[in-house]
């Protein structure tokens, strides 16, 4: 499983891009639940495919980050030790401690305290649920798991079922990559759990919940970014014309999924996730290898989608505070339409200045400070891509 060593990568604006649309449709996903644009939107202005695309796609940009998160994982990966089996597993788990925890432990414990106070939005209070267990199961890995045996938690609790199945990848990973070792047994394994989407998610039909937040359909789309990364590594600098078509092939296929999804499920069923999960994929290797040569990505225009990609983990973590607060100021000037249209635009800009917020005052100053603590050469990630982003489905 050995691979010439990458060149350190800059941050790459295509990618950036891909991120920020997939956690502006998971803002909207979760506005829309409680204040839907079709109601608060005149009919002449934007056709209702559009403002059912705009509000039902939180889902499936989670699965959009999946894929990103293990095209990144592995791309650095190889970029840092030249090859999978040759990861330095200490600073792989100190790399991912320092970037993922900080924020995580905040949250439990801001979540905790307003569940004890007795907010309204933030009470766990369904049977079988409790607050000791929300915890254990956020720090333990298995919060999808939770949520499916004993129904959705509050919002802010929620949006960590996603980060459940990361977490339990990056745990595997570099484990999996040492004991494989060989590109000959590690690429079949990846490409039977990333063709197995359909199926794995179609036999979990029995519980809704369990079906959206399931380990293996989320590690599937995890292990298509796998094999996204160990191809780019190996292939020859691709024709413009070759890449020209996985661009078009990327954007038709998400646009199909996220606009036309339900003509599609007619045709695929369950496989549109698949259709999804390839069609990332391809964007994804388009932008790695056109970025240095400059791209529409680029333009000022898409400055602010990028900047949301930027903090697109931060923004995941603390979104569901400002959808809270707005929907709160919506109902108190009695579901007017005129003010539901403020209320999202006053729900992005918030959501994206306390994702900066988050971004300067916590995450960052504390992944240094963690880095220097483990030493190992561990650097600061300041303008680097390696973060995985996140995101997170709420009903």
């Amino acid at each position: 499983m050995t691979s010439s060593p990458l060149p350190p990568s800059p941050r790459n604006a295509g990618i950036d891009l891909l991120r920020g649309v997939a956690i502006v449709l998971v803002v909207l996903h979760h506005l829309g639940l409680r204040i839907p644009l079709k109601k608060i939107m005149p009919d002449d202005v934007l056709p209702g495919w559009l403002l059912d695309g705009l509000n039902a796609n939180g889902y499936e940009a989670v699965f959009v980050f999946f894929v990103i998160s293990g095209f990144l994982i592995a791309g650095n990966a190889l970029r840092r030790w030249g090859s999978l089996d040759h990861i330095d597993i200490r600073q792989f788990y100190a790399r991912r401690f320092a970037r993922i925890v900080p924020c995580l432990l905040v949250l439990v414990a801001l979540l905790s305290a307003l569940h004890l106070l007795g907010f309204e939005d933030y009470v766990i209070g369904r049977p079988g649920q409790s607050l000791g267990g929300a915890i254990v199961a956020a720090l333990g890995l298995h919060l999808n798991w939770y949520e499916g045996r004993h129904g959705y938690l509050p919002g802010n609790w929620d949006v960590l079922w996603s980060l459940s199945i990361e977490e339990v990848f990056y745990v595997a990973f570099p484990i999996i990559c040492l004991v494989t070792r060989r590109r000959a047994v590690l690429v079949p394994m990846l490409l039977v759990l990333a063709v197995s989407l359909p199926w794995t998610r179609a036999a979990l039909s029995g519980n809704d919940i369990w079906q959206e937040k399931a380990y293996l359909p989320g590690m599937a789309a995890i292990a298509t970014g796998v094999l996204g990364a160990l191809l780019a590594a190996h292939w020859r600098q691709p024709t413009q014309r070759t890449l020209t078509l996985m661009g078009w092939l990327g954007a038709v296929g998400l646009a199909a999924v996220w606009f036309d999804g339900g003509a599609l499920w007619h045709v695929v069923r369950n496989g549109y996730l698949l259709v999804l999960t390839l069609s990332a994929l391809c964007l994804l290797m388009m932008f790695q290898a056109k970025d240095g040569a400059g791209g529409w990505w680029h333009a000022c225009v898409f400055g602010w989608l990028r900047s949301w990609g930027r903090l697109s983990y931060e923004i995941y973590l603390s979104h569901m505070f400002v959808v809270y607060a707005v929907v709160r100021l919506f109902r108190l000037s009695g579901g007017d339409s005129r003010v539901g249209l403020w209320c999202y635009l006053l729900a992005l800009a918030l959501c994206w200045l306390l994702g900066l917020a988050v971004e300067r005052l916590l995450s960052s100053p504390c992944e240094r400070w963690l880095r220097k603590v483990f030493g190992g050469g561990l650097r600061a990630r300041a303008h680097g891509h390696e973060d995985a982003s996140q995101a997170a489905l709420h009903r």
